[in-house]
């Protein structure tokens, strides 16, 4: 009997040890792995194009309240970000000259509503979700607007509100991508 479990405790380090050095290698090489549902699970890698209206990006949040509790209630996951957050990746909705609002009803972008942005009150487990407001502002050279378009219980602008152009670490797209 002990030697099963030695064998199997082997066989779960052995997995682990693939698994973290996998991700490892291809964090190195430049590819992203995206589990969350914001946007298709997949596989996404840096490319070497300017932040612009549409792109994916990947970015570092800022250290404030609303990402702590975020990852307190594993809405964001940890990593090497400042405040020990992960990296989360999204998509520019709005740029430097878009005139934007953040409202319940959803995020306005150059008077049109934006699909799949209406705030919820509560996340998937009943925690209160927090409640951004920005009435209508014009982005500056150094704001962005990142959301998802595909999940309307993505935590996004509609929740943390305007990213600076400082937290954006890379421009990314889509490899190989599955589901949804």
């Amino acid at each position: 009997m002990k030697k099963g479990l030695h064998i199997l405790a082997g066989i779960v380090l052995f997995v682990s040890a693939v698994i973290f050095l996998s991700a490892a290698v291809l964090r190195f090489s430049g590819i992203y792995y995206n589990n969350t549902p914001s946007f298709p699970v997949g596989f996404y890698k840096i490319i070497d194009e300017p932040v612009g209206r549409g792109a994916y990006v990947s970015f570092c949040p800022p250290q404030n309240e609303v990402f702590d509790v975020a990852m307190m209630r594993n809405t964001i996951s940890a990593g090497n970000c400042p405040g020990g957050y992960g990296m989360l990746l999204k998509r520019v909705f709005a740029q430097a000259g878009d005139r934007v609002s953040i409202d319940r009803a959803g995020i306005v972008v150059n008077g049109k509503l934006m699909p799949n942005s209406a705030q919820i009150s509560a996340d998937g487990d009943g925690h209160e979700m927090p409640q951004y407001r920005l009435k209508e502002k014009v982005l500056n050279d150094f704001e962005y607007l990142l959301m998802s378009d595909v999940n309307p219980n993505s935590f996004d602008a509609r929740y943390f509100g305007l990213i600076a152009h400082a937290q954006i670490r890379h421009v990314v797209e889509p490899v190989f991508t599955w589901g949804d």
